[in-house]
């Protein structure tokens, strides 16, 4: 019994194969491609979420039934020059108490997406550019909703009357409110014989207010929570029957 050679490839067989071979390649390739590009772009989204948060705050966080963190934007009053001011002092300012970003990101790796590519910011807009499709995050319908807020309110006694027109000049309304360059603005305005009063234009966070009747030197104090957008309406009511 004769034995018998083993059968090498044919050419046709070879090219079969190495053909094979390129389409299971091409398609692992493709899948850890995608694998990638999701995994940089689920970075990116978390970062962009993470820049927001430092500008604004964080809406769902509340302490005793008020909104406790508003970000840059709440302790300066005003937008970030960019996004280094989120992790270092702009200029002296005393009401900045950053660093805003959260500890763990490498040197500047917070202003770059998950491609290395830097972040664009302007005005309520954070933009990922670096997968050659944005990824966009507003974190406000607009710089005013931020900015350009108001406190609105009534003052009466403790028997519910009004001031009139003979008391409307003794009730001052006062509130200090971050600035927007570093430091701390106050605004005293009178009430109408209504006992109305209006404040605006001014930026989102906790603010302190104080109503006092001048005559008597009564005076009533009370933290007011500014959300973007929503201007606050207060009824304030001194403590004792003064008019």
């Amino acid at each position: 019994m004769s034995a018998q050679g083993t059968r090498g490839f044919t050419l046709v067989e070879l090219v079969i194969i190495i053909l094979i071979l390129a389409i299971v390649s091409t398609v692992a390739i493709t899948k850890l491609s995608n694998t990638f590009d999701t995994a940089q772009a689920e970075h990116t989204k978390h970062e962009l979420d993470e820049l927001a948060r430092a500008i604004v705050g964080t809406p769902e966080l509340y302490t005793n039934g008020a909104r406790s963190e508003f970000g840059y934007v709440g302790d300066v009053g005003s937008l970030p020059p960019n996004l280094d001011a989120l992790v270092a002092n702009p200029g002296g300012y005393t009401t900045w108490d950053g660093p805003y970003i959260a500890t763990g990101f490498a040197p500047d790796d917070f202003k770059q997406d998950g491609w290395g590519v830097d972040y664009t910011y302007s005005d309520t807009l954070l933009r990922s550019t670096g997968s050659g499709t944005n990824i966009d995050k507003v974190f406000a319908t607009s710089s005013a909703a931020l900015l350009a807020n108001s406190i609105e309110g009534t003052v009466i006694d403790a028997d519910q009357s009004l001031p009139g027109s003979t008391y409307a000049d003794s009730i001052v309304v006062r509130l200090s409110y971050p600035d927007g360059a570093g430091g701390t603005a106050a605004v005293a305005v009178n009430t109408d014989s209504r006992g109305y009063f209006s404040i605006s234009n001014l930026p989102i966070g906790n603010h302190v207010l104080q109503v006092v009747y001048i005559p008597d030197s009564d005076t009533v104090t009370l933290p007011v929570s500014l959300n973007p957008g929503l201007n606050a309406r207060l009824d304030i009511v001194f403590p004792a029957d003064l008019w």
